[in-house]
């Protein structure tokens, strides 16, 4: 299991296929692991390219140097993780909090970034999104069942029309049931309050990455006006809106999701 040095901890981190050009880095959302792209993106990426995975601090077999964090420091961690590893430059795909994981890469060491691809992310949280992660943490602070967990976060997450689909949405829980959030409550809990602070809409106009905003026309918990204000934000930026699919877009709608993706980087 390779684990990287990153200053006072170690990330979990796994680099597949071993395509030539520059590689791709995978940066998974709040309360998700590594895993999360293995099924779906993993396998056709790194035919493309290498393919770089990797869990935060606190979050599967990465150690947790405690006490609070913000997006900064995951993005710190992140350009330690490449150093380690020895890639100068990547291209970065980061989804929710991966997101704005990306966004501080991209800002605070802009060397290390070729194109960037923000999922599901926003620029700044609106009351409602601060007021919902908040629910989140006292969801997790007061014990309540995964099941319920695990509903609130599929009515946030999936689509109307994938809720309906009870074939795939049983598995979905219990995979989830089985798996558990896979950190401790209290990296969780930090997890969104890095959330909650992260703000980088006035700063975003520095940067001259080029970038692909990525939404599903249904998300509610990053609808698409958190979007447009986020790619209206970048200098070199273009949004894909994809239809019937919802905040968990890579999973729902898979296909049109990776060949956008990967058409970006290749053009």
């Amino acid at each position: 299991m390779p684990q990287a040095c990153v200053g006072s901890h170690e990330l979990h981190y796994e680099i597949h296929g071993d395509a030539t050009g520059l590689p791709l880095l995978l940066i998974v959302g709040l309360g998700g692991s590594s895993r999360g792209w293995h099924a779906l993106q993993v396998p056709e990426f790194s035919a493309a390219r290498r393919t770089l995975t990797y869990d935060h601090r606190g979050v599967g077999a990465s150690q947790d140097p405690g006490g609070a964090f913000s997006i900064a420091d995951l993005a710190d961690d992140t350009a330690r993780l490449l150093d380690s590893i020895g890639i100068e430059r990547t291209h970065v795909l980061g989804a929710f909090m991966g997101g704005m994981v990306a966004q501080e890469l991209a800002l605070r060491h802009p060397a290390r970034v070729a194109r960037i691809v923000l999922v599901g992310t926003y620029a700044r949280a609106d009351a409602k999104r601060r007021m919902l992660l908040e629910k989140w943490k006292a969801m997790v602070g007061h014990g309540l069942p995964l099941a319920v967990i695990a509903q609130e976060r599929m009515l946030w997450t999936l689509s109307d029309e994938t809720l309906e689909q009870t074939d795939l949405i049983h598995p979905m829980m219990q995979g989830f049931l089985r798996d558990a959030i896979p950190m401790p409550d209290d990296v969780f809990v930090r997890q969104c309050d890095a959330c909650i602070r992260h703000d980088a809409s006035e700063r975003l106009a520095s940067l001259a990455h080029s970038a692909l905003v990525v939404c599903g026309q249904e998300d509610l918990l990053t609808p698409p006006r958190l979007h447009r204000a986020l790619a209206a934000a970048l200098p070199e930026a273009q949004l894909v809106t994809i239809p019937g699919a919802a905040h968990l877009v890579m999973a729902e709608a898979t296909k049109r999701f990776n060949q956008t993706v990967l058409h970006f980087l290749e053009a």
